[in-house]
């Protein structure tokens, strides 16, 4: 039996991308094989692939997936054949008919959640889980700057934010997406093109508890000069490129304020902590508190198309890889 499995054959652009056959996995000790359902796109992977964070090709990429156990390694309890699972942060080799999952990274799926919005939800809603309830643990009185508000992440960003009592002001690239950000939830949505920071300040003069950006080198100046003093600046991603190295006295002159670059994997490494993201995230799916919108469904051989509408920004929501 064979599987096919989207390849990263080396460091560098869409093109390395290549779609082959290959033998189905065969799980070791603590591990499954899943079949998979449906596969999240995300920017973690253009980052490995371009080589910004360290891979050694060939690999098959892609961390997040849902589907059904098809096979159990050797001393794993508490799953069997047809159990329906999701994971994000497996390490990589979600994007194929059939993926190897070490079962320390996988959780299980209610079955009020379809398959393809576990795929959806995993990696983007754990990440705005963790930004909201952890790397800034917002209350009711922050206010938040939210970038890119449209999209996968920012859409959740901007649900877990309100359902926490803060104030959020988003924004987005186009005129398009203002809506998008607004029926999010955004109490104020801007357009990234135009002066950020000075209507920031006239919303709130004294500037943001806190801003959450994935943008990165487009948004980083905006982001540090909206914070109110001793505000955080929450930085996730670089959709827009990496930010540059810069004087750490911008902090001092800025008013003593704070930079985090955090990564999901540091906050679900521990089984506990990944499991109650997980079940927060998918209960929220379940119960419609929070709305994941798929922004489109692409298959494997599609795959060049995906990252070229995630890196370009040209669609709102989620991106699904569907075997």
């Amino acid at each position: 039996m064979t599987s096919r499995a989207v390849v990263v054959t080396a460091h560098g652009g869409r093109e390395v991308l290549q779609v082959l056959e290959r033998p189905v996995p065969e799980p070791g000790p603590g591990q499954v094989v899943v079949e998979v359902a449906a596969a999240g796109v995300n920017f973690i992977d253009v980052y490995k692939r371009q080589g910004i964070y360290p891979t050694a090709p060939p690999y098959v990429p892609g961390e997040e997936c849902a589907g059904r156990v098809v096979a159990v390694g050797a001393g794993v309890a508490g799953l069997q054949v047809g159990d329906r699972v999701a994971t994000a942060s497996g390490g990589h080799g979600t994007m194929a008919t059939h993926a190897l999952l070490e079962v320390a990274a996988v959780v299980p799926v209610p079955d009020e959640v379809e398959l393809d919005l576990a795929a959806a939800a995993m990696l983007q809603g754990m990440t705005a889980h963790f930004l909201t309830h952890s790397a800034f643990p917002l209350e009711p009185g922050h206010v938040a700057l939210v970038h890119a508000a449209a999209g996968g992440v920012g859409q959740l960003l901007v649900q877990f934010a309100k359902s926490r009592g803060a104030t959020v002001i988003a924004t987005v690239g186009s005129e398009a997406k203002l809506a998008v950000a607004r029926a999010a939830g955004a109490d104020h949505v801007l357009r990234s093109d135009g002066d950020v920071v000075a209507e920031v300040r006239k919303l709130v003069p004294d500037g943001v508890h806190v801003a959450y950006d994935g943008v990165g080198r487009a948004t980083f100046d905006s982001s540090l000069a909206s914070l109110r003093r001793r505000g955080m600046l929450v930085l996730f991603g670089g959709a827009s490129g990496q930010v540059p190295p810069f004087d750490l006295q911008r902090l001092n002159a800025g008013g003593s304020l704070y930079i985090t670059r955090p990564t999901l994997g540091h906050y679900v490494a521990d089984r506990e902590e990944l499991l109650w993201r997980a079940h927060d995230v998918l209960r929220a799916v379940g119960s419609g508190a929070l709305r994941i919108e798929i922004g489109g469904r692409y298959g494997l051989d599609q795959v060049a198309d995906a990252y070229r509408d995630l890196e370009e920004r040209r669609t709102t929501g989620k991106l699904l890889i569907v075997p």
